[in-house]
Order: structure tokens, then sequence, then C-alpha cells
């Protein structure tokens, strides 16, 4: 307001939106207070588990703007979380010293890793934008799951992944970049971008029911005809036993979610 006033800005508001947050309620669900004993002390919180993890949990801990009431099991999760993170590329040799993972190396990556990398940029870039942190963390712990068991991880992945984490986690994201031997600091990198190609789905899971009852799950092309569905169910090893012969009165087909034959 006095930089407007004497004329060095243009604008008297500085501030773009204004974002009322909720107030941190103690576990008991009242607001915290000397008085009730319910005081959380983030000193405390910090030094036994990270100040990574006690700042990505106050951002996955609900909606910004609502009232939330504080949880260590939320705090322990989130440090699990970020451990999972830790174990995704790095591995305690028989010394007891951490060193990279060998199943993370210079390859391509596949397609089902391609669309939840894409998918990941995608939803934790508008997440930021809209302050809807939790959901954020929450598309990253579905990456984590998505790579942790696979035999190749692609470093590549990795690299973009760790500057998604930044914000969230700079001090783990940080050990990791300079771990991996990744080039320049990670606070320097361009903010990735997702390719729309990767994002557009051309399968889909269906719900296979007989008489009423899921007996079965089978991906299946979005662009197949009813008909198609159809002939891959009935060709199925799995329907064929429970139909045993049986003649179908009918196939009931819901698009691109599920199919029930009636027996």
């Amino acid at each position: 307001k006095v930089l407007f006033d004497l004329g060095y800005l243009s604008k008297p508001e500085p501030f773009q939106r204004l974002v009322n947050q909720g107030i941190i309620l103690g576990e008991d669900n009242q607001k915290m207070s000397k008085s009730r004993g319910n005081i959380v002390n983030p000193d405390d919180v910090i030094e036994q588990y990270g100040a990574d993890a006690f700042r990505c949990y106050e951002m996955f801990m609900g909606p910004l703007e609502q009232m939330k009431p504080w949880s260590m099991r939320g705090v322990e999760g989130i440090a699990r979380f970020l451990a999972r993170v830790w174990r995704l590329m790095m591995v305690e040799n028989q010394a007891g010293e951490w060193e990279v993972a060998p199943a993370v190396r210079d390859v391509d990556l596949t397609k089902a890793q391609q669309e939840i990398l894409h998918a990941t940029i995608k939803k934790v870039t508008e997440d930021i934008e809209a302050l809807s942190f939790n959901t954020a963390i929450s598309q990253m712990m579905i990456f984590v799951n998505a790579f942790i068991n696979a035999e190749a991880i692609p470093i590549a992945a990795m690299q973009t992944f760790l500057v998604l984490l930044n914000p969230f986690a700079p001090h783990l994201s940080s050990e990791l970049w300079a771990r991996l031997n990744l080039a320049g600091q990670i606070t320097d990198q361009t903010w990735p971008s997702y390719d729309e190609r990767w994002l557009a789905q051309d399968e889909v899971e269906m719900v296979v029911q007989v008489n009423g009852k899921v007996r079965e799950r089978m991906t299946m092309s979005i662009f197949a005809s009813e008909e198609e569905v159809k002939a891959a169910v009935l060709s199925n090893p799995k329907i064929a036993r429970l139909i045993d012969g049986r003649p179908v009165r009918r196939v009931v087909i819901v698009p691109k979610k599920l199919v029930n034959i009636v027996v």
C-alpha cells in the first residue's frame, strides 16, 4: 500500500487472490490451546519424523480451507510414504550403506509407465494451481506404487518425479537428486509438462457378470464394438466353464463398464 501510494506500484493489492485456510484442531477435535493440553509442538514432530514428513502431512490432511484434526498416525503414514520414495531409488548394501538401486537405470519407459508418469504430471500441476495439495500427494503415492516393484525403473521417470515432489518434500527430493547424480540443482529445473497422447486411454477394464454375479474382469479396447466385446467375453475360458454349455438367454452390455451374461 505504501509503495502504491508512492507511485512505485501500479496496483494497490499485491496478491492475486485470498485463501483462508482452515484451523488445524487437536487430536481431540478441539481447537488447540494450552488449557486443553492438546497443542502439538512442531519441533517434536520434526525431530522424530523430519521436516519433510511434517510439511507433507500438513498438506495431506485434507482440503486447505477446511478445519482438520491433527493425527500422529497420519504423520506416521506420510513418513512411511517418504520412506517408500527413498526405497524406490535406493537400496542398502551389505556394508549398511545406501546406494542407487540396480533397477534404476537408463531404460525406456513402458507404455504403462508413460501413462502413469504423464497422468501424475498433469494431476500434480493442476492440483498445485488449485491449492489441492492433498490430492497431488495422493497422485504421487499412486505413482510410487506403480513403479516400486518394476524390474526396470527408468531414471528419466525418477528425475521428473523428483521435480514434482520437490515443492512438497524439498530435503528428500534434493538428496535423491544428488544420489542419482543428476545434472544441476533440482531447484533450477524446468517444471515438467505432460503429453496429451499418453493421457488418452485406449483400453478399459470391464466387469463381467454371470447371472448378476461378478465372475471376471477383462481389459477391452475402447473401440471394440458390442459384438466384439460379447465374443471376447464368451470365449474367455473362465466364463466358458461357468456357462458350462447352458444356453445364453441374453448378454447385457454397459459400454466401457460391464457385461452381464444371463443363462
